[in-house]
């Protein structure tokens, strides 16, 4: 990408820049966290530093399902767009950002109350996660990030410095709307549990993007609604709730870090 006018030059795709910047958060997360067995919900951090690291495995998580809609958008400006489309993924992020303070009041909860009755509060997390991915808000957000062209032409009409800092927002908030569900997952299997942050975006990814992403969706639903049945007689099928703490992935060598964004 390159700013100013859009010559014939070529230029750095702005998916592969977000794929990059996925693939950052990801090394990020394996080499800082991947051999955390955290003894609380929230990892023993204050919420400062949740909301640091959870911006981060967001952007692990959801930056490469956005790639195709940024590249589309990218495709409407004419100048200024590599400044532009750091606005766009900047409030992008910071929609999921903002959505890390209900999440750090809710693996907070979640974990108290999985102390006297862990299985019953997973089983619940599973059945919510279930019966959201057939509700038809959630058919509704998904379907515009199937197929954000009607949000290509909203975002046409948004006019003012702050327009890509609004069309980043506007998708964030629908792919909050689509995901949400699917991140509380993680307070069952383990915030920092790698194996599931992995399958949750290969989830995510193929529920935007392949041609069978609502069924994959439907799939998810049907799995998650018989989690919520099995976890009462295998309780290890939720760790970070029934399994006597946050599960994680023990990569060779790793230790305990200590706490660093940067």
């Amino acid at each position: 990408m390159t700013d100013g006018p859009v010559t014939g030059r070529r230029r750095v795709s702005p998916a592969g820049l977000l794929l990059v910047a996925a693939a950052v958060a990801w090394i990020w997360v394996v080499t800082r966290w991947g051999g955390t067995r955290a003894t609380t919900a929230t990892m023993g951090l204050g919420l400062p530093a949740f909301l640091g690291v959870w911006t981060l495995m967001m952007a692990a998580m959801m930056l490469p399902s956005t790639a195709p809609v940024a590249a589309l958008y990218a495709r409407t400006i004419t100048v200024h767009r590599s400044r532009r489309m750091v606005a766009f993924t900047v409030a992008y992020l910071l929609v999921w950002a903002l959505a890390g303070l209900p999440a750090y009041a809710l693996v907070a909860g979640l974990g108290r109350a999985a102390t006297a009755a862990g299985t019953a509060v997973a089983a619940a997390v599973f059945a919510v996660c279930g019966v959201y991915q057939f509700t038809p808000l959630k058919d509704r957000c998904l379907a515009r990030c199937r197929s954000p062209i009607g949000l290509m032409l909203r975002y046409a009409s948004y006019q003012g410095h702050s327009r890509d800092l609004r069309a980043g927002a506007h998708h964030g908030a629908f792919c909050l709307g689509c995901c949400w569900s699917l991140m509380m997952l993680l307070a069952a299997f383990g915030l920092m549990n790698l194996w599931a942050m992995v399958v949750l975006a290969a989830v995510i990814t193929a529920e935007k993007l392949a041609p069978a992403g609502r069924l994959v969706a439907r799939a998810v639903g049907t799995v998650s609604i018989a989690l919520a049945v099995a976890v009462f007689w295998v309780p290890t099928l939720a760790p970070g709730l029934s399994g006597g703490g946050m599960a994680g992935i023990d990569l060779p060598g790793a230790q305990v870090p200590h706490l660093c964004l940067i």
